[in-house]
């Protein structure tokens, strides 16, 4: 069977996390089994469409990678993609239930009759779920009762407008663009039964179903558009790389049956089937997300991985051709965890203007002999003639023989009084970049200030 999954998103707004792992759940199928990844958008509902919420849903897409090889600005052979422009293939198909008896007008609206019997959605993940949607019938809303009564059980399949419902589209969708897979989210797991009841009732052979496992919070809640990591715009602006945030949703819920967490999107579409999808709810940790990120930032080629940076740079007005930046992007790889979190790190060594730790500088000033020690660099860089990494390292091993003292006791204040705090990329580079002008400019104004 020739493998074409799809995503059908609904465009009302931005990209969600868990429309991005189905997504991305649905493209690693197609990839690995050299099928076809269809990408259509479901926009009947009129009311709910938001033009520009489909731009973002397809930048998205696009940024994560996750390029559909049918759909929209794609073409392909089934479409129209946009469910708005597909009436006249819903109309024909509708005609053919009538004609087998299937449906009914119901004041104005169109009903599909619901089999009287056991219908057993055989799903990949989640097993055999049986339902007998007759008996299972429905409820409307009693306004006099103030609750919910029996409601004829038989599905609307189009409005009084002549607006159709998503049950039906999809389904006749999913049929007319020869899906073989449909890999969505547990919570259309309920809907299945009467896409196939709708499947069988117009004589075809329905795909088959794969349910993931929903995507929570850390408290077990469903996570909302205000969640911190829920919206994939926010990773976009905010220094992520899009193939870390690919490889942290493949482990939402998917494991690769061994202990490897870091993968490439070439081995993530090697490695990725449905019988590693965990049945149990997956819950999101946006520290864990963080962690990927950075695992991947540290294996980047230098060169891509400076490009990627610049934006970055740019925006704190580090321009993008400072000789200084390959070093400054070098010396952040192993700490940031995001292409956002480089230029913090190495700010000290482009600014005029430096913030001291009070915290840091409680901690140097607490042992004796500070001033010596400041003293003791200052002369000591003043001198350097070349002002390399080397030459620095050197001086200062030299001044702290002079004060017979272990060299580390002249690190942590150089730090500090350079750089502000105690933590950041290795020293001498940082001292290297800032220039000694910038240096001795810092080693004095620290000297008067814990003199002061």
């Amino acid at each position: 069977m020739s493998v074409r999954t799809r995503f059908a998103p609904s465009p009302t707004g931005f990209l969600h996390i868990g429309g991005a792992r189905t997504a991305l759940y649905n493209w690693l199928y197609a990839k690995k089994s050299g099928g076809i990844f269809v990408l259509r958008v479901e926009d009947t509902d009129a009311a709910r469409h938001n033009e520009e919420g489909l731009g973002k849903i397809l930048e998205g897409l696009r940024w994560l990678g996750l390029t559909w090889d049918e759909g929209p600005d794609a073409g392909g052979d089934f479409g129209p993609y946009y469910q708005s422009e597909r009436g006249e293939i819903y109309d024909r198909h509708l005609a053919r239930l009538r004609e087998s008896g299937h449906v009914y007008d119901d004041d104005g609206a169109v009903r599909f009759r619901v089999p009287d019997r056991d219908i057993t959605v055989h799903d990949v993940i989640c097993g055999e779920v049986t339902v007998n949607l007759h008996e299972q019938g429905s409820t409307r809303w009693d306004a006099d009762l103030k609750e919910n009564v029996p409601a004829n059980p038989d599905l609307v399949i189009r409005r009084p407008d002549g607006s159709y419902i998503f049950h039906f589209c999809n389904v006749v969708d999913d049929l007319e663009m020869g899906i073989s897979h449909v890999i969505r989210g547990e919570d259309h797991l309920s809907n299945t039964p009467k896409h196939l009841a709708l499947f069988e009732a117009l004589g075809a052979k329905p795909p088959v179903y794969a349910h993931i496992p929903l995507n929570l919070n850390q408290n077990g809640s469903k996570m909302s558009k205000r969640d911190q990591g829920a919206l994939i715009h926010e990773y976009m602006e905010n220094g992520f790389l899009p193939e870390a945030v690919n490889n942290y949703m493949a482990l939402l819920g998917w494991s690769s049956k061994d202990d490897q967490e870091i993968f490439t999107m070439a081995e993530l579409a090697e490695r990725f089937d449905l019988d590693g999808v965990n049945k149990a709810n997956s819950k999101f940790d946006y520290e864990k997300c963080l962690w990927v990120n950075g695992e991947h930032l540290k294996r980047l080629d230098p060169a891509d991985l400076l490009e990627r940076a610049k934006p970055f740079f740019a925006k704190v007005g580090i321009d993008a051709d400072d000789a200084r930046l390959p070093k400054a992007v070098e010396l952040t790889r192993e700490r940031a965890q995001r292409l956002s979190d480089m230029p913090t790190l190495v700010m000290s060594a482009f600014s005029d203007q430096i913030t001291y730790d009070p915290e840091a500088v409680a901690k140097v000033t607490a042992k004796e002999g500070l001033g010596a020690v400041l003293n003791a660099l200052h002369g000591a860089l003043s001198g350097v003639a070349d002002w390399t990494e080397d030459g620095i390292k050197h001086a200062i091993h030299a001044a702290a023989e002079g004060l017979g003292q272990k060299v580390g006791a002249f690190m942590l204040p150089c730090r500090v009084a350079t750089m502000g705090g105690t933590t950041g990329p290795d020293l001498m580079p940082m001292l290297a970049m800032m220039g000694r002008d910038r240096v001795l400019k810092r080693l004095n104004a620290f000297s008067s200030t814990v003199a002061g």
